[in-house]
């Protein structure tokens, strides 16, 4: 999900450095969590350490995106526009999300913090989703024409 995230936020932001980093990033990244899943934490435990960097770096192009939005020239209807609101709810779920799965390890042993973590994640989940059916509803204006027969 990291992988794919990073790369929409690449389509997004105007930059051409930008995009270029954040796609061999993306690419890197996909290979140090194959190495630590596979070879260093094990597919039985939780990797915790790519999670989390793959967090930082979700947050890091969000943060972007966000610069260079407010950098435009030209001001922008945010309300309309898609990439806002994706980026929103990536920026919030990810910020909120970073704390919770970096000490899920740490958390497996207390009961009590499992059945709060999964509300916590299921609020986080229902707030991004939500986000994301509005960047949908907001694209942009589509004519529809009936096509001759």
């Amino acid at each position: 999900e990291f992988s794919f995230y990073i790369v929409l936020i690449s389509i997004i932001i105007h930059n051409k450095k930008a995009k270029l980093v954040m796609r061999a990033g993306s690419v890197v990244y996909a290979a140090i969590s194959t190495v630590n899943i596979l070879f260093i934490q094990g597919m039985k435990e939780f990797h915790t350490v790519t999670y989390s960097l793959g967090c930082l770096l979700i947050v890091a192009a969000c943060i972007y995106y966000f610069l260079e939005l407010f950098r435009r020239p030209k001001s922008v209807k945010l309300f309309l526009d898609p990439a806002f609101w994706i980026c929103s709810g990536l920026l919030f779920f990810y910020c909120c999300g970073f704390p919770l799965y970096a000490f899920i390890n740490f958390w497996s042993s207390l009961k009590w913090a499992i059945k709060n973590f999964d509300n916590i994640v299921t609020i986080l989940n229902i707030f991004l989703y939500t986000l994301f059916i509005i960047a949908f509803l907001c694209s942009r204006n589509r004519k529809y024409t009936l096509s001759p027969s």
